[in-house]
């Protein structure tokens, strides 16, 4: 099997070293890291995992899998830089920056405010590519188009300079029509007819910007050994509205052994939603019980969810309708952790937390509070209680910072509702408390302009406030058990109310108050970085490195 697949994959030409998750809607304010390189902020981390056990329609399907995902690198290029090409001219032979560039998909590092770091390159525009660089605010209101609104039309000039909007379809027509092909072909190898079925519906889904169906199908992808997240998904590189969606790719194997593990969990999630700490009108929605919690082992990121920090969990899909009737699926990423756990947090941790805290940093909380995180994606409300449709809708370029402090925090009370009921025992809440403290200041050196970064910066100074963790005078942290107890439950109730609500000027004045980086604080950032702690990874990975 083996051999046969390595003379398929022989006439790939896959890059084999990649990067991180670029935009995140506004973008970071990392302070300058103390090393030699810029991409020393990377630390390089080679991602595989044991295939034996795949059949050889698989491994053939892997071939596939890999020159689709490929594609979605293209497109990525294209909606968040543009020219690669030109680019890497521009820059020439300065390993550093080339390094950055591919890192980054572009000339701006993401996790330092989106600074340029090449010479003529200005500051990266906040649609990115997805819309006209110098299209006015006047322009966009008058431009009469209901498909302007889409996440899949980008918004070009027509013959006469005026705004149109072109299907991603269409505007990328070559390139999608080769990578549906390739999911067509990869779904008569994949032997989980489940699987193969969504591969087809996915390059329907491709050559219509229409994902529904493709989306709904996904649900039902359980018994697979190998899948593919891929398309335009996640919509943090727009960070002018918060609209466009971004190509990506995952190329996941499974870990049958720990899904066995998570799959208890999902059953508690209906009961979970009638806990929350909000009035009865902020929970009235019900979350669909078909949710699946999987482990996987990743072995490709591909465009928007290789750019800059890596996703190191998954929870879709993102559209309403699917979560509301079906829920979603939370994709544990193990291998992704592990090395975030160890050449990240537990050095963070070791720098910031007190000696007696460091007992309670668990590899096993931190999974447990990232999966977590992505299971409260799909609770909450998603249709704002006052008439201002959906949530996202409403808040607008707001939406996913608040979104993601909403997962943080609300995951936490997750884990403690569970321990509570005796069903949650792999941890104490005391490692889990500590382990995500660590967790935010691993984070928040992503920055404070990012969704991610507010996300961040908004539950530690309202810890702060409200007494959850003590600073000593050596600079070290702590947590107060009960009052990180207690301000878990109070911010997510204000989080929940204000995602009802819907209330876009109310969201942004609270996320403008509380989402900053105070001078103390970055101060114990800067010696994390004097420390020469990477701030994220990078993989080595590809077909020649998982079949080697």
């Amino acid at each position: 099997m083996k051999i046969k697949y390595l003379a398929i994959i022989a006439a790939l030409t896959i890059t084999v070293t990649a990067c991180d998750n670029t935009s995140k809607p506004e973008q970071p304010q990392q302070p300058a890291q103390q090393t030699t390189n810029l991409s020393d902020k990377y630390a390089e981390y080679t991602l595989t995992t044991n295939i034996g056990h795949l059949s050889e329609g698989e491994l053939e399907m892997l071939g596939l899998l890999f020159q689709a995902a490929d594609i979605m690198e293209d497109l990525f290029w294209q909606e968040n830089y543009g020219d690669k090409a030109e680019l890497m001219n521009r820059i020439g032979d300065n390993a550093d920056l080339r390094k950055m560039a591919s890192i980054t998909y572009g000339a701006w590092d993401g996790l330092d405010d989106n600074k340029p770091f090449v010479d003529g390159i200005g500051a990266k525009p906040a649609g990115a590519r997805f819309y006209p660089v110098d299209m006015t605010e006047e322009e966009w209101e008058a431009f009469d188009d209901p498909d302007k609104n889409s996440q899949y039309t980008m918004i070009v000039r027509d013959e006469n300079g005026k705004l149109k909007c072109v299907w991603y379809h269409d505007y990328f027509e070559q390139q999608i029509k080769k990578a549906a092909s390739l999911l067509d072909d990869a779904s008569e190898l994949a032997g989980d007819e489940e699987f193969a079925e969504y591969l087809r519906l996915r390059a329907k889904a491709l050559r219509t910007d229409d994902y529904l169906e493709s989306d709904m199908q996904w649900m039902d992808v359980r018994n697979n050994n190998v899948d593919l997240v891929i398309g335009p998904i996640e919509n943090y590189t727009d960070a002018r509205y918060g609209i466009k969606a971004s190509h990506e790719a995952f190329i996941l194997i499974k870990d049958q052994e720990w899904t066995k593990q998570l799959a208890r969990y999902a059953t508690y999630v209906p009961e979970l939603q009638k806990q929350l700490p909000v009035p009865a009108e902020y929970k009235k929605e019900v979350p669909g019980a078909d949710l699946d919690l999987a482990a996987y082992d990743a072995v490709y990121y591909a465009g928007d969810c290789n750019a800059n920090s890596k996703t190191i969990a998954i929870n879709l899909p993102n559209d309403e309708r699917v979560q509301l009737e079906r829920g979603t699926r939370k994709l544990q990423l193990k291998n992704s952790m592990q090395a975030k756990f160890d050449k990240i947090l537990v050095p963070i941790a070791n720098e910031l937390m007190t000696p007696e805290s460091m007992e309670h940093i668990k590899f096993d909380a931190f999974f447990a509070n990232v999966m977590f995180h992505e299971t409260a994606h799909g609770m909450g409300i998603k249709n704002t209680i006052k008439g201002k449709g959906t949530v996202r809708e409403a808040l607008g370029n707001q939406y996913s910072a608040l979104e993601e402090a909403k997962a943080d925090v609300l995951g936490l009370y997750l884990v403690t509702k569970l321990s509570e009921m005796g069903v949650y025992t792999n941890t104490t809440m005391e490692d889990n408390y500590t382990t995500f403290m660590a967790g935010i200041f691993r984070s928040v050196r992503f920055g404070a302009a990012s969704a991610h970064g507010k996300a961040n910066m908004l539950t530690f100074n309202y810890f702060q406030k409200e007494g959850a963790f003590v600073r000593n005078e050596d600079g070290k942290y702590a947590i107060d058990f009960e009052k990180m107890k207690a301000a878990v439950e109070k911010l997510a109730g204000d989080i929940l109310v204000h995602q009802g609500d819907g209330d876009y000027e109310a969201v942004k004045a609270w996320l403008g108050e509380m989402s900053v980086i105070h001078p103390e604080l970055q101060a114990d950032l800067d010696k994390v970085n004097a420390a020469g702690i990477p701030t994220d990874i990078y993989f080595k990975m590809g077909p020649q490195v998982l079949f080697k």
